[in-house]
């Protein structure tokens, strides 16, 4: 009763406080949130941003209703952009660094988005891709998401993800536990951040991070929305002639997710307009890095994709409209990033105090009010952890080790490439001219912001980040391929292949104990046997390849220094298993699936682990 009297006192002090101190929101008055961030869509996937194929009428009514940032940044890979959304922080401060690899896990130290507005007294949802861990202590669940609605890894049919989703009526995982939806992912998702907004028995405002897996691959969609396209590839031929008849029916297919999502956006909007919400919820959209795609038809007069320095790899769209609160939309033709939202969000809700101390975005807040306002001394570092393999002209080493040369610079209109290229993207949009010769000047002051920057994160980006074992908030738990340290494995299609890789799995043992290890190469829901292949499968949308069968006939385990050999699998053939009393603290983990001479042939793509005394 103490406590009651004390939280209505507070709540009193909060409301007179804001009736007398501009500026000061009180709790009842604080908007809503909601960050819509769609993955592979470029900035010039969007018909207000002259794409001469497809229509995104919604979209185009919410850029025309909003602040539209038109120097906007994020990473040109998934993860970072999303540590870097979530965090506050530049990538190789956060942790999150590349797309698989052992490389995608947030700090677990750091205060997330989440965070700040669940400890404001928000509800807080994640509806989507996540892709910052899928164990504890990284899960959404884990970060400061009340509700989740998620799939692991970087896509839905990657290694973790339930075996054989295809877009339609997938298994998901709501608040750490498996479950059927049905329907397409992308209107799942929309629907499912619409029904939690919707809740008429909690008053608190909420934050709603939705973030879809389209126009992600493999693309999958509802046929219905590919004729639409096709229409207006066949009124348009000009842009797709040089495409071979496979790349535009992949074109057809990534175009008509893009119309699925507008739709989603249109369907999301008429809820807010019905609810009442939609004067003082904020909406935030943005894509997660440049096109896959742009580059084969329309870029927006950009160089580059996914994954490149170039501007088409980085630059994106980002719509931020609050009717109730932002009085003049147009555009902000300053530089910006994916990590200023954070801060702009928590400065805009009235709630900065709960923001970490040191971070590396700001708030937009003074560009939003008046437009003209730039930031021209502001310098900005895009760098990222490659896929194991790539091509790169920076390093003769692995590029999924950070390197300081692997960066874009950004100052004003200049772009330093890879410490030795120089762009003036105001005159030369698709860089096509490395002015470096021409401005000693401009490059020494960038390689030395560069130089500056790369000191003080050198040391922590090396260090990879730990799933822990163990533990009582995920016991058992599932380790997969896609966690190798520096080793690609994060499709299902390659499971299916059967790729002979292998890595290690760094983890952190909780508690000693004895441990039970399922190595497989099959997830236990496919019912697979360790050493058979299986058929293709026709799904919804498309058709996954065949499985390769393997020879598999004894495996092994190395905990630490210490090797545990397995003569034979299980009972039903699916598995080795294998139980091993463990020490708690840091340790590597890898397994060895061999056949009947034992020589290796990969790793075991899922090590499934439970410790077998909880007590």
């Amino acid at each position: 009763m103490v406590m009651r009297i004390i939280a209505l006192l507070a709540a009193s002090v909060v409301s007179w406080i804001a009736m007398l101190v501009p500026g000061v929101i009180s709790a009842g008055q604080r908007p809503n949130v909601i960050v819509i961030m769609t993955d592979d869509q470029g900035y010039g996937e969007f018909s207000c941003h002259g794409n001469p194929i497809t229509s995104t009428p919604n979209l185009d009514r919410l850029a025309k209703d909003s602040v539209r940032f038109t120097d906007f940044h994020v990473s040109p890979m998934c993860t970072p952009t999303r540590g870097q959304f979530v965090s506050g922080l530049d990538a190789f401060r956060n942790g999150a660094i590349n797309v698989s690899s052992g490389r995608t896990l947030l700090r677990p130290e750091l205060k997330t988005i989440a965070n700040v507005f669940q400890e404001s007294g928000y509800r807080t949802g994640l509806f989507g891709k996540w892709h910052l861990g899928d164990n504890y202590p990284f899960r959404p669940e884990d970060r400061g998401f009340e509700e989740a609605v998620w799939f692991p890894s970087s896509h839905i049919n990657s290694v973790p993800d339930y075996w054989d989703n295809d877009y339609f009526a997938d298994t998901y995982i709501h608040n750490t536990k498996r479950e059927k939806y049905e329907g397409y992912c992308t209107d799942v998702f929309f629907r499912e951040a619409m029904k939690w907004a919707d809740n008429q028995q909690d008053d608190r405002p909420f934050f709603a991070f939705l973030a879809t897996n389209a126009a992600h691959w493999p693309w999958f969609v509802p046929d219905s929305y590919r004729e639409s396209i096709r229409d207006a590839m066949r009124a348009n031929p000009e842009v797709v002639k040089s495409l071979d008849p496979q790349r535009k029916e992949d074109l057809v297919s990534f175009l008509a997710m893009g119309a699925n999502i507008d739709d989603n956006v249109g369907r999301l909007d008429q809820f807010l307009e019905k609810t009442g919400l939609k004067e003082n919820t904020i909406v935030v959209f943005l894509t997660d890095n440049g096109s896959t795609m742009g580059i084969h038809y329309f870029n927006a007069q950009m160089r580059g994709n996914k994954t490149t320095l170039w501007e088409g790899g980085h630059r994106v769209p980002c719509f931020m409209r609050w009717p109730s609160g932002i009085d003049t939309p147009g555009e902000v033709d300053t530089l910006c990033h994916v990590q200023d939202l954070m801060p702009t969000l928590a400065d805009l809700c009235g709630i900065e105090q709960h923001l970490p101390p040191k971070l590396d975005g700001i708030s937009l807040r003074p560009v939003i009010d008046d437009h003209s306002i730039t930031l021209a001394d502001r310098i900005l570092v895009i760098n990222y952890s490659r896929m194991p393999g790539a091509r790169v002209r920076y390093t003769k080493g692995n590029p999924a080790i950070p390197h300081r040369n692997g960066a874009c610079v950004m100052w004003k209109h200049w772009r330093l490439l890879e410490n030795r290229r120089l762009y003036n993207v105001d005159v030369d949009l698709h860089q096509d001219q490395n002015v470096a010769a021409d401005n000693p000047e401009v490059v020494a002051k960038m390689r030395a912001h560069l130089q500056q920057w790369w000191e003080g994160v050198r040391h922590d980006v090396l260090e990879p980040q730990r799933v822990i074992v163990g533990h009582d908030a995920e016991n058992p738990m599932l380790l997969s391929g896609c966690e190798w340290l520096d080793v690609f494995v994060d499709q299902q299609i390659q499971i299916r292949r059967g790729d002979r890789k292998n890595g290690a799995w760094h983890v952190q043992i909780d508690q000693p104990g004895v441990y039970k290890f399922e190595l497989r190469r099959w997830p236990r829901e496919s019912e697979l046997k360790l050493a058979e292949g299986c058929p293709p499968k026709q799904v919804t949308d498309g058709t996954f390849i065949a499985g390769a069968a393997l020879p598999i006939q004894q495996a092994k385990l190395r905990i630490g220094d210490n090797i545990i050999p397995i003569a034979k699998p299980n009972q039903a053939q699916t598995a080795f298993v294998s139980q091993q009393t463990l020490p708690a603290g840091p340790i590597e983990i890898q397994s060895y699936l061999l056949d009947e001479n034992g020589d290796e042939i990969c790793g075991a793509y899922y090590l499934y682990v439970k410790r077998q005394n909880p007590k």
